[in-house]
């Protein structure tokens, strides 16, 4: 079977097309057919060596975290031939989904709700997971709590700020001016467009502030937070996990790490949430021969939604 794959750390041109046995499963484990997989920041980070103290620096990986496809051998689980699915690999930092076939966990996967489609379901576990792992970090919110979502409308923030509106507190989402309708649409009651105005100087201080751009930072970010409040961090650097902890003994400003890998806890709550009518925005997706082009892309930022790859499609 053929899959993308890479021998040492470094830019795209390291993810190459290299030819592989079609795994068998184990006992707990199925096969599938890989329709699509979605890409997340996590993955260059892990790719350019960036996460090696937690991925290894053993070779070939893989690259995506985050799949669909169909049931090829339903092996003992629950699934049968046939079923379309969606799901996450077990280890993000040694294992990825850029191949024809991959053997995953039966617990990891799930039954891909009918009226979305294989790019749709293959961008949900990643982002889903962390912004439901985000808001139980939150704590309590209500509707007089202030949020600030930095980098509002990629994947994460789109999940995010879709469950936050359920909740009501006052959200104000920053992104690109082709990204204050998409932010407006999925619940932000203010957005800013950081090209025509600095969230700095809108006088306001938050609650919460989460930054998704990766751009803002704790250290700015106190300059906009009240005495008592959470930076939360889902994109951190590996020093900041051990330090954040040390300095929020000594702060009302905590400085929250997000980390959310692979898990069963939330799949229920979001197969419910996409059968409630939750939106997958898809902003482009790439052909299996276009990875290397898909990353390049996806690594620009500034779109809205999700980059999705597609294999045997």
């Amino acid at each position: 079977m053929n899959a993308i794959a890479y021998q040492k750390f470094g830019n795209t041109t390291v993810l190459q097309s290299a030819e592989q046995s079609k795994p068998t499963i184990k006992s707990n484990q199925v096969l599938v057919k890989v329709k699509a997989f979605s890409i997340n920041p996590m993955d260059w980070k892990i790719r350019k060596g960036e996460m090696k103290l937690m991925s290894g620096s053993s070779f070939p990986k893989k690259t995506g975290a985050d799949f669909s496809g169909i049931i090829e051998d339903a092996g003992t689980s629950g699934f049968k031939k046939g079923d379309q699915v969606f799901g996450v690999v077990k280890n993000m930092m040694k294992d990825g989904a850029s191949s024809e076939y991959i053997a995953v966990p039966a617990s990891l996967v799930w039954k891909k709700p009918s009226q979305i489609s294989f790019p749709q379901a293959a961008s949900i576990p990643v982002v889903g997971t962390a912004a439901l792992t985000a808001l139980e970090k939150m704590g309590n919110i209500d509707a007089d709590t202030e949020i600030l979502i930095n980098g509002a409308t990629g994947g994460f923030g789109m999940f995010l700020l879709q469950l936050l509106r359920q909740k009501g507190p006052k959200v104000t989402a920053v992104t690109s001016t082709k990204g204050t309708e998409f932010a407006k649409k999925w619940g932000a009651r203010k957005v800013i467009d950081y090209s025509k105005e600095n969230v700095f100087s809108q006088n306001i201080l938050y609650d919460i502030v989460i930054d998704l751009s990766g751009k803002m930072g704790y250290t700015a970010a106190r300059k906009i937070m009240k005495p008592q409040s959470k930076f939360m961090n889902p994109t951190p650097r590996p020093i900041e996990i051990p330090t954040s902890i040390f300095k929020n003994l000594f702060t009302g400003k905590k400085h929250i790490i997000v980390l959310a890998g692979p898990s069963t806890k939330y799949s229920e709550k979001l197969v419910s949430e996409v059968n409630q009518g939750l939106q997958i925005e898809i902003n482009k997706i790439f052909q299996f021969e276009q990875t290397q082009e898909a990353y390049q892309y996806a690594e620009k930022g500034g779109f809205i939604g999700k980059v999705v790859v597609e294999i045997n499609s």
